[in-house]
């Protein structure tokens, strides 16, 4: 599958901005079973200094500093992407979670993709008891570790409301468990902690997801949005294999990576300072869109 993905930001200022820095994650990343064919990023007002480079866990960023004073920011990005990922392993296959976990920590590797850099509490997502109690209920003694994060991911959905006005960027992971209500951010966030709760690796992955209007319905331009799901470690043989928990789906060819890392605050889209009083306004708008041309 081929989609073509465009994702535009823009920021308006209550009043002038002088200078900005910003480091932006917005292109998509080759990954297991996904090939970036092309890509670009179109920023107004033009910057005076644009540079790309990749981050320590390979994901794509783009320098950017904006000299001339302005009260719009408009990024927009364009990428067609080539998506064809193995099935997964049968569920009772995979190996025992605890196996899982003792070989997890048991690993000397420092390379970006080692599970010794996600099995740890990061800076978004700290272990808690009740979390981990709450995902122990999905990994009984012996359990296959994808039958184990299925389960948990199930629940999960079961379990939790999205509302994207119950929680904000800021909102403490324990608050989101304890309302059982969020985001795709907050529903990874959440999966994440409860899987090194119980000394499992589990990484926090951006990008998009294919949607696709209801009978009759016509799809809306820009109706998409960034989305965000979970990447578990399930041992040396098995890899990383995808989870998304909003969906109570295994990450197949509907979705595109753009980034990973432990938590949101590696990945964040668009991060950075500027130098100007007052508010400022978000708008984002989101397409994937399945390219009707041949595989390159």
């Amino acid at each position: 599958m081929i989609y073509d993905v465009r994702h535009v930001t823009t920021y308006s200022y209550e009043a002038p901005v002088a200078f900005a820095r910003c480091a932006l994650r917005l292109l998509p990343r080759d990954d297991r079973g996904q090939r970036v064919l092309s890509s670009a990023l179109d920023i107004k007002p033009s910057p005076v200094f644009r540079d790309e480079r990749q981050d320590f866990f390979g994901n794509r960023v783009v320098d950017v500093s904006l000299e001339t004073a302005h009260r719009q920011l408009r990024v927009e990005a364009r990428s067609r992407v080539e998506v064809g990922r193995d099935e997964p392993p049968l569920l009772r296959t995979s190996p025992p979670w605890e196996e899982v976990n003792r070989r997890g920590f048991a690993s000397s590797a420092l390379a970006p993709s080692s599970p010794a850099h996600f099995v740890y509490p990061s800076r978004l997502v700290p272990l808690t008891g009740p979390i981990t109690s709450y995902a122990r209920q999905s990994f009984p003694a012996g359990a296959p570790i994808i039958d184990g994060a299925a389960d948990l991911m199930h629940r999960m959905r079961a379990d939790f409301v999205y509302d994207p006005k119950a929680t904000v960027i800021s909102t403490p992971i324990l608050e989101a468990f304890e309302r059982r209500v969020g985001v795709c951010q907050d529903f990874a966030h959440v999966m994440i902690a409860a899987l090194r709760g119980l000394g499992l690796p589990a990484a926090y992955v951006s990008g998009y997801i294919r949607s696709v209007p209801a009978p009759g319905k016509v799809r809306l331009e820009g109706a998409d949005a960034s989305h965000a799901w979970v990447s578990l470690w399930c041992g040396p043989e098995e890899g990383w294999i995808g989870f998304d928990p909003t969906n109570d789906m295994e990450v197949r060819n509907e979705h595109v990576v753009v980034a990973t890392g432990r938590d949101y605050d590696d990945i964040s889209p668009i991060h950075g300072i500027l130098l100007g009083p007052g508010e400022q306004d978000i708008d984002v708008g989101v397409d994937v869109i399945p390219w009707p041309g041949p595989a390159a």
